[in-house]
C-alpha cells in the first residue's frame, strides 16, 4: 500500500514547542492542572492587555508544495464568559547560508469566540492563505505567533496550547 501521497498535509506544534520572543514575548510555558490524574495542559499565556509573541521553527518536507499554508489555533480560558481572541502568523523562509536576519511575511488573523466554560478547549477556524516569506525547499521556516491584543475583546489571558499547520505537498519522497 502507499504510504504517502501528494496533498494537503498537517503537522500539530505544541505550545512546549514554542518560545516566547525576546522582545514582547509571552509568558513562558506553565503546565496546569485541572484535577489531579487528569489531562494537564502545557500552555503558553497571552496577556489581554499588550500585543505577545513566540516563535518555532519547522523544516518543511522537500516535498512541500512551497504554497500557501493554513493554521488553526488551539487554546483554552479560566474565565466562562463569552468574548474573543485573535490569533496571527507570520512566517519567512531561509535556506542553506541564508541570512536569519530578516523579516516575516504579511501575518493572517483568525479570531475565535470562547462560547462556554473555563477549561474548555477551543480551536479556531482554519485561518486563511498564509504566503510564507521567500518559501524555498530545503529551508527552515520560522513562525510568529502573536495574540492581537489591540483587536480582541478577552479581558483575561488566553492560553496557548498548541496550532495545527496545513501545508500541501506535490509528491512524497525526500530530494
Amino acid at each position: 500500500g502507499t504510504l504517502a501521497q501528494a496533498g494537503k498535509h498537517t503537522i500539530w506544534v505544541p505550545a512546549n514547542a514554542m518560545v516566547p520572543t525576546k522582545s514582547n514575548g509571552c509568558a513562558a510555558i506553565t503546565g496546569v492542572e485541572t484535577t489531579a490524574g487528569k489531562p494537564d495542559m502545557y500552555v503558553l499565556d497571552f496577556d489581554a492587555g499588550t500585543q505577545e509573541n513566540a516563535q518555532f521553527s519547522i523544516a518543511f518536507p522537500s516535498y512541500w508544495n512551497e504554497s500557501v499554508i493554513q493554521f488553526q489555533v488551539y487554546w483554552t480560558t479560566t474565565a466562562t464568559d463569552t468574548d474573543s481572541v485573535d490569533w496571527e502568523l507570520a512566517a519567512v523562509s531561509v535556506v542553506d547560508s541564508g541570512t536569519m536576519d530578516v523579516a516575516f511575511g504579511t501575518a493572517v488573523s483568525v479570531t475565535d469566540n470562547v462560547i462556554s466554560a473555563a477549561e474548555d478547549l477551543y480551536v479556531s477556524a482554519v485561518s486563511g492563505d498564509l504566503t510564507v516569506a521567500s518559501a524555498a525547499a530545503n529551508s527552515v521556516t520560522f513562525f510568529n505567533i502573536e495574540r492581537d491584543a489591540g483587536s480582541d475583546t478577552m479581558a483575561e489571558d488566553a492560553k496557548l496550547i498548541g496550532i495545527k499547520l496545513f501545508y500541501t505537498t506535490d509528491d512524497v519522497h525526500e530530494a
